[in-house]
């Protein structure tokens, strides 16, 4: 599809997103799937748009530098905190052996899961996400697709040494900043990355 080829090489390529399978997934998975009806004209444009209950699907270039972060591996298991449209799932799902994701907000939950049915290596779970899963931890990776007021102990917890968190910090009417949280035998390394702009996270991940 033309639209899709041409948002993965201006806004993606062009902005400096090299990873050969992030580029490969954002290119097969098909955004306009994880629209509302009346927005699916904007699929492809570069900016983010609203799913509902106060939510968003993230702008290309964003889901794809945070799936670059994460340094996705084809054997990793990936938790995704927010699932909200199903997007970033879906493009994580083609890279990696299993996602894990986590939705507090039931319709959301109920539409992405439909949408969400033709990939196998998906599990969708109605829960705060702030809890993260911790039956099926720990990760290798995690990613919030919204922002938290801080970094969250325990997330941190669920990664596996060596793993990686990628998480927007910060409040609704602040400058947000996009930090790599990769955990380490002494502890956990932080680094900034860009300043963003995130709808707030809802739940326990609201004040932590």
């Amino acid at each position: 599809m033309k639209e899709r080829e041409d948002m993965v090489r201006f806004q993606v390529e062009n902005r400096g997103v090299k990873n050969p399978d992030v580029l490969r997934a954002m290119r097969k998975v098909p955004r306009h799937k994880f629209l509302p009806e009346n927005l699916i004209g904007q699929a492809y444009c570069d900016y983010p748009l609203p799913v509902g209950y106060g939510q968003t699907i993230s702008q290309p270039y964003i889901v794809a530098l945070m799936t670059e972060l994460l340094a996705p591996q084809p054997q990793h298991r990936i938790l995704e905190v927010g699932t909200g449209s199903g997007y970033q799932a879906a493009v994580l799902a083609e890279i990696v052996r299993e996602v894990y994701t986590v939705e507090i907000i039931e319709p959301l939950f109920l539409e992405a899961g439909r949408r969400l049915k033709p990939y196998k290596n998906i599990h969708c779970r109605l829960f705060d996400g702030g809890n993260g899963w911790p039956e099926e931890a720990p990760f290798d990776g995690i990613v919030t697709t919204a922002a938290a007021a801080a970094i969250p102990e325990a997330l941190v917890s669920q990664l596996k040494t060596g793993g990686r968190m990628v998480i927007p910090v910060g409040g609704a009417n602040e400058v947000q900043i996009l930090y790599v949280v990769e955990k380490t035998e002494e502890g956990a390394k932080i680094t900034p990355n860009i300043p963003v702009r995130f709808v707030p996270m809802t739940g326990l991940l609201r004040n932590v």
